[in-house]
């Protein structure tokens, strides 16, 4: 074993000694998201495209709600759950066509942590903001029409969820009627 090598598995165990954590994949996944967000800039750069010195208001709100639809939709949904298998194992349904996954911990750190980053909506939401922030950039017209429909679907989803619980209550009321 080289020194450097040595070095690292110290180092791997002295963060956490009772627990794996997939040091390397999380290595290479920041390595890849520094990769692309330089790819993006790099594109900016090379189209021209002027970089707003701030970006509007209601940019900031679509994009946010886009992002936090966007990261459910990828890292819960139940028909996504293709893009997530190689990486995590279902465990369960959690209400409103999601599921709950473990991320497989056989296999390359680099798999665990693709796996924890498809199956967490927190960590995926930093991506997805990158990408539509970057396409806000390069391509807005598009970028804010994709964003809109995203933003119906989770304006959408909470109507759905809010008329299930009126709906319950309806319910209720009329049983306590009887």
């Amino acid at each position: 074993m080289t020194a450097l090598k040595k070095k690292v598995a110290r180092l791997r165990q002295a963060y956490a000694p009772h627990e794996h954590r997939p040091l390397g994949g999380y290595l290479a996944a920041m390595g890849t998201y520094a990769g692309v967000t330089a790819g993006i800039a790099g594109l900016v750069r090379a189209t021209g495209r002027p970089v707003p010195e701030r970006p509007a208001p209601a940019d900031v709100v679509l994009l946010s709600i886009a992002t936090h639809k966007l990261s459910r939709l990828l890292s819960k949904d139940a028909v996504t759950s293709p893009l997530r298998a190689p990486f995590t194992r279902y465990d369960k349904p959690i209400g409103s066509g999601e599921v709950m996954e473990q991320v497989r911990d056989q296999g390359s750190s680099t798999r665990h942590a693709i796996g924890e980053l498809l199956s967490c909506p927190f960590c995926l939401a930093v991506w997805i903001a990158t990408g539509l922030t970057g396409g806000l950039v390069l391509a807005p017209r598009l970028t804010r029409l994709v964003a809109t429909a995203l933003t119906a679907v989770a304006a959408s989803d909470f109507l759905q969820m809010a008329y299930a619980v009126a709906q319950q209550a309806a319910e209720g009321d009329e049983r306590r009627d009887d």
